[in-house]
């Protein structure tokens, strides 16, 4: 880590919620003097975001799209530091084309999200949703749930998050199945997880918790007929990336009953447009806020910060993008 103050290196922050963040920008600003905050919290895409990170050698973005077309137009640009841990946004092979590295630290957000994936679990079990609406309208009506203990819960994608979910589940003396496309027995065999097929996994699972990235081998990967090889009264838990799951075919299980609850914290579109799949009372949402704890969001902004001098070719983080999940 650099001791002395950069006074001639140029950085553009384009993360809304950084440039926002009082000692995250004051960290940055210790490190480097010409600093651009995105302080008009414009949400930057296309020709804005190439006008304000233009002129700047390195930059922090968050959600904002880094492709070809990006980078063909900001010659100077030599570093993008990722404020965030999912890769599905970065063009990894223009930015390699384009000689500008990646600063990039996995698993910043992991217990973040994880224990956001608990709460949605004992929510979901013990119907809190819909009974503090009741509460709300002046109906008091005791729901009756199982617990936690003894679930079995299905973990779709053994990354850093879903690691740290099985964990917290097995302090629920829950038993935990898991399905990655990578081997992961040694893994598996040494934390007390069964390794399965998805299949087997969908049908034996009580919650179905899912930690995938969003690129072409998943867009809709959870579609009608995945959906329909849940067990019954089964419960959906996505933290992972909107655009994985059909959201219809969640709404239309809900309703039925053959799905017994969901609770989402992304969606294909956001906020999400499907207003009845938000009123079921089975069904909770959440915006986006899965790595949004005190601690997950200090420890992103800093691993940016030492991303803008510790990046490294992009080409490198290849096998991380297809493993990782969001925050």
């Amino acid at each position: 880590m650099p001791s002395l103050r950069d006074e001639s290196t140029r950085v553009a922050v384009a993360s809304r919620s950084f440039s926002r963040h009082e000692q995250l920008r004051a960290e940055l600003l210790a490190r480097f003097s010409q600093v651009t905050f995105n302080d008009a919290g414009e949400s930057l895409a296309g020709r804005r975001l190439v006008e304000f990170l233009l002129g700047n050698e390195r930059a922090i973005i968050a959600l904002e799209t880094v492709d070809e077309a990006l980078l063909a137009q900001l010659p100077e640009l030599r570093v993008i530091s990722k404020y965030g841990v999912g890769l599905d946004n970065l063009d990894l092979a223009a930015l390699a084309r384009h000689g500008v590295q990646l600063g990039w630290r996995r698993g910043v957000n992991s217990r973040s999200v994880a224990e956001l994936v608990i709460a949605m679990t004992l929510i979901s079990l013990r119907h809190l949703h819909a009974a503090n609406d009741e509460v709300r309208q002046g109906k008091w009506r005791q729901h009756v749930g199982p617990e936690l203990r003894g679930r079995v819960i299905g973990v779709v994608g053994l990354g850093s998050v879903g690691k740290e979910v099985a964990k917290l589940f097995q302090a629920f003396d829950c038993q935990v199945l898991s399905h990655d496309v990578l081997e992961m027995d040694q893994y598996c065999s040494a934390h007390g997880i069964l390794q399965c097929s998805l299949d087997d996994l969908l049908a034996r699972a009580d919650i179905v918790t899912l930690h995938i990235p969003f690129d072409a081998s998943t867009k809709g990967m959870f579609d009608s007929g995945r959906l329909d090889r849940l067990k019954r009264g089964a419960i959906l838990i996505n933290t992972a990336r909107g655009g994985i799951v059909d959201e219809s075919a969640v709404q239309a299980l809900l309703e039925t009953g053959r799905l017994g609850a969901a609770a989402f914290d992304v969606f294909a579109t956001e906020p999400p447009q499907s207003t009845e799949l938000l009123k079921l009372p089975n069904f909770f949402a959440t915006p986006h806020l899965g790595g949004s704890s005190v601690e997950a969001i200090l420890a992103m902004g800093r691993a940016a910060i030492d991303g803008l001098d510790a990046a490294t070719d992009a080409r490198s983080f290849a096998g991380d993008k297809k493993e990782t999940v969001k925050t």
